[in-house]
């Protein structure tokens, strides 16, 4: 090949000097390649400006969608997980409130039963020093009673003993 020649040159120097069966060859390379290749290039840009640009358009929109939806969905989750801790740290705060609430009326109805249970054991205590007061004033009644008609009994028993009167 000479240093020289162009590609229209070289082209036709190697389809001249190809050699030729005698029998008729399955393909023929001759000008009908360049007209096929012709062909090709002309359906290989209409149909990428026609056909796969617009797939790859809208490929990369169903992508871009599914994508976006993914990052909301994620973004939701972690909404959702936020919030969840808001609500399980204000249950958390409410629990811990209505113990300490409920702890405290509980040691303001202990109080109030110790106090209740003061006045009684109070109320019984002067009742029961009253009862004893009574029973005093009682007894010394009685005994003073008992000793009148113990006289009285002992002078009666006296008489018939001896069966006269004593004197007073």
């Amino acid at each position: 090949m000479h240093p020289f020649l162009t590609h229209p040159q070289v082209t036709t120097t190697l389809l001249a000097t190809a050699p030729r069966a005698e029998e008729s060859q399955l393909l023929d390379i001759d000008g009908s390649v360049i007209v096929m290749l012709g062909i090709f290039l002309v359906l290989l840009l209409i149909l990428w400006r026609f056909l796969w640009r617009p797939y790859l358009r809208v490929r990369d929109e169903r992508v871009g969608r599914t994508e976006g939806a993914r990052e909301k969905a994620a973004q939701l989750e972690a909404d959702a997980a936020t919030r969840m801790a808001k609500v399980e740290g204000a249950l958390t705060e409410a629990r811990r409130a209505a113990l300490a609430e409920m702890g405290k009326l509980r040691q303001e109805a202990q109080a109030r039963e110790q106090q209740l249970i003061a006045e009684a054991q109070e109320a019984a205590r002067k009742m029961l020093g009253e009862a004893r007061a009574k029973l005093d004033v009682a007894v010394a009644n009685e005994k003073a009673n008992l000793r009148e008609q113990t006289a009285v009994i002992g002078r009666q028993i006296a008489e018939k003993a001896l069966g006269r009167s004593l004197a007073t």
